[in-house]
Parts: C-alpha cells; sequence; structure tokens
C-alpha cells in the first residue's frame, strides 16, 4: 500500500541587489541544507502555506509570484508532493526564525544549488532557479544603417498638365 501523499509546498526565495541572491535553509534536526518549504495544514491551500512556510524559516516577508513546479519523493514510506513558487523578500527579516532552522544563507544560484543537500533539490533549482531570478537588462547595440541613395525618398518630379 502506497500510503497517503504528503502534500507540501515552499519557495524559491529570491533578494534583490546587484548580484541576486537565494535563500537556502539549514534544518535543525539533521543540519541539512533545503529549500524553505513545508506541510500544509489540513485545510490550508498550497500558495498559502509555501508563504506562510517560507516567512517561518527565513525570516522575512515575501511576494509570491508564479509557481515554478514541483518535486516528488518518499517520506517515511509515503509519497510526497513539494510545490514551489517564485518569492520576493523583503530586505530585511521581519521575524526570528523558527526553532527547526539553524541557519538561512543568502546566495547567487550556483552557490545555492551547491550548498543544498539533496541531489532532487539541486537539480529542480538548478533548472527552475533560473526562472526565478530577475531577468539581467541586455544592452542593445546601436547599429547605425548605412543607407544609401536608394534608402532616401527620392522627390519626382512630375508635370502637370
Amino acid at each position: 500500500m502506497a500510503g497517503k501523499i504528503i502534500h507540501a509546498a515552499g519557495g524559491i526565495v529570491v533578494r534583490k541587489g546587484a548580484r541576486p541572491r537565494i535563500a537556502v535553509v539549514q534544518r535543525s534536526k539533521d543540519g541539512l541544507w533545503v529549500l524553505p518549504r513545508g506541510k500544509l495544514k489540513r485545510t490550508e491551500r498550497p500558495i498559502a502555506a509555501a508563504r506562510r512556510e517560507v516567512v517561518e524559516e527565513t525570516g522575512h516577508r515575501v511576494d509570491v509570484g508564479e509557481y515554478l513546479g514541483a518535486i516528488t519523493y518518499r517520506a517515511q514510506g509515503r509519497p510526497k508532493v513539494v510545490q514551489f513558487w517564485r518569492m520576493q523578500a523583503a530586505v530585511r527579516p521581519a521575524y526570528d526564525l523558527m526553532k527547526d532552522i539553524s541557519a538561512v544563507e543568502w546566495l547567487p544560484l550556483k552557490a545555492a544549488v551547491r550548498r543544498l543537500s539533496y541531489p532532487l533539490e539541486k537539480l529542480f533549482l538548478k533548472t527552475a532557479g533560473r526562472k526565478a531570478l530577475p531577468r539581467r537588462k541586455t544592452k542593445k547595440k546601436n547599429k547605425k544603417s548605412k543607407k544609401g541613395k536608394k534608402g532616401k525618398k527620392q522627390k519626382r518630379n512630375k508635370t502637370r498638365l
């Protein structure tokens, strides 16, 4: 028997700056580094649980953005589904960390991927993390057009009768 599915939710939490940073949290019980996430309460919607868990685990208020995807694995012999949203963190923390979390680190994407303890989360962050980061502004090259005589409108001499 597969058992009842465990539903959880969390976020890829980004803090803006010259170099955007992603939150990874260290669990107190085992010292492992994970993305902030947690189980849904009985009647809680996944997006609400994601916000609640991220605030509790990072101490930062967040704005929730687009849905980024889910990971599934077995936990305690049961299937577990964790849904993730993009979140933008406030600059400064507003709350103390919950006792289940011993540390929060804000790292660039590649360093955050390396810091995570679980290979499945590393893979998820590596792919979904790119979508979570703000897009860099690209400078457009200003190419001067080389208009010759053909590019200019030529006046037509019309003879009126």
